[in-house]
């Protein structure tokens, strides 16, 4: 594995998830893959279990880490071909990012989208120019578009407490992506990989998902192949084993917040529709906007045990890279 930017990049995801527990099981089992090897992690916009996940990842590894907040400690970037420096950009990302795969043998990259423009952000532009450029294996820590280290994560969480067996259950987990409000408008990039990695592992037989929001909320198609689309949570969510809760803005209406109905916010009553539900969110969580505090302190939360996952998943991600380098 040379790149990690979707689920397209991962050739089984059944065999990715057993071997991100099997991690889980052993951290250290391959500190010898990561000896004398540097992962550099890149970082435009802040992060807290992204950072932390994959560092220590590196490190069961037996890496060194290098961690940069290149919006803060590293020149203005500029990433247009052709123009003539004489504005604020101090450095251009063709030396910045080749300069960097001087130094790295692999690099993670984490940055948002401005939320202005569709075609500029859904191009994926600042991405894979700094692939293209650094010339070493490249993990996404989230780009304008996709999160796949958290969605990696979502499905290990999934698989690993799924309980075929327990009272009510149904044959294979039904997963809901539902919607949630929030006083902001926030990218797409978690619920868009989400529902690309639930789609795939729908079509691989392994849970069924639906996706829930208001009318106006539609992700981009691409993403949405083969889920079943809702605009009514209490519907979406009837006999649910999993409910993911995220807020996004509108694809259509790009980066908008538009106006939505009330009742889109998940708690304990909204639960009694469901399948006894474990409930997840990718964190950071707006208690009581986005999602009840009595799910988040309750039985039904999975937010910290999945936040756990982001470890496993990026561990798997970057020994997958370290057996390419040997």
């Amino acid at each position: 594995m040379k790149l990690f930017s979707s689920v397209h990049d991962v050739p089984s995801i059944k065999q990715f998830v057993n071997d991100a527990l099997a991690l889980k099981a052993n951290p250290y089992a391959h500190q010898n893959l990561g000896k004398n090897k540097t992962l550099g992690l890149v970082f435009m916009n802040p992060s807290l279990r992204t950072r932390l996940s994959t560092q220590k990842a590196a490190l069961n590894l037996g890496m060194n880490v290098m961690v940069m907040n290149l919006d803060k400690e590293g020149w203005a970037l500029e990433t247009q071909d052709g123009v003539v420096m004489n504005g604020t950009t101090v450095e251009h990302i063709r030396e910045a990012a080749a300069v960097m795969g001087e130094y790295c043998d692999i690099l993670g990259l984490r940055s948002f989208p401005k939320l202005q423009n569709r075609e500029e952000d859904y191009s994926e532009d600042f991405f894979n120019k700094f692939v293209k450029y650094c010339a070493v294996p490249v993990v996404s820590l989230e780009s304008a578009t996709r999160h796949p280290l958290q969605s990696f994560a979502d499905l290990v969480t999934i698989h690993e407490t799924w309980n075929p067996l327990r009272v009510g259950a149904n044959d294979k987990p039904k997963v809901v992506l539902a919607w949630a409000p929030h006083i902001k408008p926030l990218p797409q990039a978690v619920p868009n990989s989400f529902a690309e990695w639930m789609c795939r592992a729908q079509a691989e037989g392994m849970l069924d998902f639906t996706i829930a929001q208001p009318a106006g909320f539609e992700l981009e198609e691409g993403f949405t192949t083969g889920a079943k689309i809702s605009h009514h949570l209490d519907e979406a969510i009837a006999n649910a084993d999993y409910i993911y809760v995220k807020n996004w803005s509108s694809y259509k209406d790009y980066g908008k917040l538009l106006d939505f109905p009330e009742g889109w916010m998940m708690n304990n009553e909204k639960l009694k529709l469901t399948n006894n539900a474990k409930v997840m969110h990718c964190l950071p969580v707006r208690r009581d906007l986005e999602l009840s505090s009595e799910i988040l302190d309750g039985p039904n939360s999975l937010v910290i045990h999945e936040a756990g996952n982001r470890l496993w998943a990026a561990q798997a991600v970057i020994k997958a890279m370290l057996e390419e380098l040997k």
